[in-house]
């Protein structure tokens, strides 16, 4: 534990649903849902307008439609996302070398190692200059914690939430943590809370009232050591600017089952493909292929194996995909489907494509069609996704409001117009494209990119929330967090 909140944990807020309000006019103030909209999607991320009515990340999106039927439902637009999260993360790096992400929109910074802050009054400094620069370079805003360790850290920045800063003075942290429930500690999800509370333990107090020796006993030894060092606000994890990815992997869950044993064959196949993308995307490859089967029961089956060494041949991954399925009843459906490729490395053994037979199957890549005689091909409708982006020949931009029966609804508007208006087309209309996202923030021509973290701001604006200091005597339940990757 350290003696000064050095320590910083960032938390967009409500990132996905945000980002989308601030690309989208007509939807600021207004409830949204990002995730999947077929019939088994889920929230991905609920702004907070929509959190009003009970919705949150990982609810089915069935569920949410029913308690937001008037919100708007949106499809992810990850890569944008991901483009917002670079600059944040950029920003970050600024302040200090070391800097943990934990999702797109999440990381730990250890403010000390990069000089960026020394005691309790640098630190709220360093949190409001960041908070700014944010918002100066994103347009969004996020909420910031600091504290002398990671886990009190992130409970401030749940506790600043939404588009705050709170900060744990050093010497406080056993009273604020004392009257807060059990699940506001990381690794107390709902069984371990379910098993504190038959037991009577009920707040961070009871834990460590409780001792370690009835933890160990409850929650066995390496968790009820865990578990009780929390509650006593010890936590030495040091922040780790490299968090090496464990496996890269792929899965999609089906509006309906599928029964067809040769389609769920070919979706294994296509999604062995994917999974290779994404490896080779990052530069990595892999030794253990792992097969995730979900049935229409809602059981849950993997299966693994291991090669002789990393792969990034997507032949390789589609056989080994292929084996682990042979093992796999799929009578009666399938619901869900993933390929993950896990024992990454940075190189490839060569040899590994002996592995893939003479005479393999030609994949999805590779395979070359041949024009069927006498048949006129049928054109393909375009798929238009809501929320996704788009551009007319004559009207510009613009966003997909809903689409089916042969017709697509367009918003035409921009981050920085008012709400737009709302038009009709065919599908296949020819002016009508698919278009990249536009950026949040316009940039000057003698800008440099946004305000650079660390320079000098030599005052808060009034409209600024003011950070707080949390003292024992303050109550402050911590909101919820965002999924995953997150949001």
């Amino acid at each position: 534990m350290r003696n000064a909140p050095t320590i910083l944990h960032l938390d967009m807020d409500a990132f996905f649903a945000q980002a989308e309000q601030a690309s989208k006019p007509s939807l600021r103030g207004k409830a949204v849902v990002v995730g999947g909209l077929g019939p088994r999607g889920v929230v991905a991320t609920a702004s907070y307008e929509a959190r009003v009515f009970g919705v949150h990340s990982a609810m089915p999106m069935a569920q949410a439609r029913r308690r937001a039927p008037n919100a708007a439902y949106l499809v992810p637009r990850f890569a944008f996302y991901r483009s917002i999260s670079e600059q944040v993360m950029g920003l970050l790096r600024a302040l200090s070398p070391l800097v943990e992400p934990l999702s797109l929109d999440e990381a730990f910074v250890d403010l000390d190692a990069g000089g960026a802050a020394w005691d309790s009054e640098s630190a709220r400094l360093a949190g409001i200059r960041l908070r700014a620069d944010i918002q100066a370079v994103t347009g969004l805003t996020g909420s910031v914690g600091l504290a002398s360790c990671k886990m009190l850290a992130k409970i401030a920045s749940e506790q600043a939430k939404p588009d705050g800063l709170v900060l744990i003075a050093p010497g406080t942290e056993r009273a604020l943590l004392g009257p807060l429930p059990v699940r506001t500690l990381p690794g107390v999800g709902p069984a371990t809370g379910d098993h504190l509370r038959r037991a009577g333990i009920l707040t961070i107090d009871e834990i460590a009232e409780a001792g370690e020796d009835e933890l160990v006993r409850l929650l066995g030894k390496a968790h009820g050591h865990a578990l009780y060092a929390m509650a006593l606000a010890r936590d030495d994890r040091p922040v780790v600017a490299e968090r090496e990815a464990k496996s890269v992997s792929v899965e999609d869950t089906y509006d309906v089952d599928i029964h067809d044993r040769i389609r769920v064959e070919l979706e294994v196949q296509r999604l062995a493909d994917r999974c290779v993308r994404r490896l080779r995307e990052a530069g990595l490859s892999g030794r253990t292929i792992v097969l995730k089967v979900r049935r229409y029961d809602f059981s849950t089956l993997t299966r693994s194996e291991t090669l002789r060494g990393p792969t990034d041949d997507p032949a390789v991954v589609r056989e080994a995909a292929a084996r682990l399925l042979e093992s796999v009843d799929t009578t009666g459906g399938v619901r869900l489907l993933g390929v993950g490729v896990s024992g990454l490395a940075d190189f490839t053994q060569e040899d590994l494509f002996a592995q893939a037979a003479e005479e393999r199957v030609v994949g999805p890549e590779e395979e070359v069609a041949a024009e069927p005689v006498g048949e006129v091909p049928v054109p393909v409708e375009r798929q238009w996704r809501p929320g996704h982006d788009v551009r007319h020949a004559e009207l510009g931009h613009g966003w997909v409001q809903g689409s089916g029966l042969g017709r697509v609804t367009v918003r035409f508007e921009t981050p920085e117009s008012e709400p737009g208006r709302v038009r009709t087309f065919r599908t296949d209309d020819p002016a009508l494209e698919p278009a990249d996202p536009l950026p949040l923030v316009r940039r000057r021509p003698d800008d440099d990119g946004g305000a650079a973290a660390g320079a000098p701001h030599p005052e808060v604006k009034s409209s600024e929330r003011q950070p707080s200091e949390v003292q024992p005597s303050e109550e402050a339940q911590p909101s919820e967090a965002e999924s995953g990757n997150s949001a």
